[in-house]
């Protein structure tokens, strides 16, 4: 219903009752939290604070008067690096091939020891503390160790990306595991279905959220230390072409493979997402169906 009320000569006003009031308000908040969600917003934010970033870096080089050696322009990196572009993506190769094959060992090796972990508790609580023993160990000792062991191949790069992913992901996956239903598991169970069914029907879809969790976290930590290991020793990737430029004095170039680190890490972080909404359909589902 609606309420009249007089306005003077204006003549009489119609007034809106609470009720609908407060349904405008919740479609507001709706419109809103669609807004806030939307893929468009989620682009739109980040890119505004990297314009804004890469001006007041502008400005600050302009008005400080640096010398390039020190603090050059976002404009000159920009003219440094498409003038050397042939030189960073050969060089950017190396670096996403052995952060591929790291990141698919790491998760390979997780998803083995968080499973038997998960079915071995005794094992479980005699392996983590020694787990998080072994990631505690700087990578700054362990790359020069590597290179010494295996030499200056694929190796001690991959090595040095398990040491650092593995343990987060197999920490979230084994967390993933832990937190399946438990009636669920008791209903399963008392119908019939073994440990090894409750695990893959049950289980492994619960891990699901906190495996990409774990993925997009351990993501930048592998570009991080396949660059380290080719600071150490390699041929080519963005390690040694940092290195190389830093020694010559080149922090333009520097900084224009720093960014295309950056942009790699970005990717694969972008990368998981497509994978979650691909692997768990159900979940895209579940949000369309809150949001109407």
């Amino acid at each position: 219903m609606t309420e009249i009320q007089a306005s003077g000569r204006n003549g009489p006003a119609v007034r809106q009752s609470p009720t609908v009031s407060a349904t405008s308000a919740r479609k507001a908040k709706r419109a809103r939290r669609e807004w806030g969600e939307s893929p468009l917003f989620r682009i739109l934010t980040p890119t505004l604070a990297v314009v804004l970033a890469v001006a007041a870096w502008q400005v600050i080089t302009e008005a400080g008067n640096f010398a390039p050696t020190v603090l050059p322009s976002p404009a000159r990196v920009a003219e440094s690096a498409w003038a050397d572009r042939a030189e960073l993506w050969a060089n950017t190769i190396p670096t996403l091939q052995v952060t591929a094959i790291g990141l698919l060992v790491s998760v390979t090796i997780a998803a083995a020891l968080a499973t038997l972990l998960s079915f071995v508790p005794l094992l479980r609580n005699a392996t983590l503390p020694l787990l998080i023993v072994a990631q505690s160990i700087p990578i700054i000792v362990l790359a020069p160790l590597f290179v010494i062991w295996f030499g200056f191949g694929l190796g001690p790069k991959i090595g040095l990306i398990v040491i650092t992913t593995a343990l987060p992901m197999t920490i979230s996956l084994l967390q993933g595991f832990l937190s399946a239903d438990p009636d669920a598991a008791t209903l399963m169970k008392s119908l019939g279905a073994n440990r090894v069914k409750v695990f893959l029907r049950l289980q492994v879809p619960s891990s699901l959220p906190y495996f990409f969790t774990g993925l997009r976290v351990v993501a930048s930590f592998a570009v991080l230390a396949a660059i380290f290991a080719e600071t150490v020793g390699a041929v080519k990737g963005l390690g040694i072409y940092m290195a190389t430029q830093k020694n010559m004095l080149r922090t333009d170039l520097v900084l224009a493979a720093a960014i295309v680190s950056i942009v790699v890490s970005l990717l694969l972080f972008a990368f998981t997402y497509l994978l979650e909404t691909l692997a768990m359909p159900w979940e895209r589902r579940r949000k369309a169906m809150r949001s109407e």
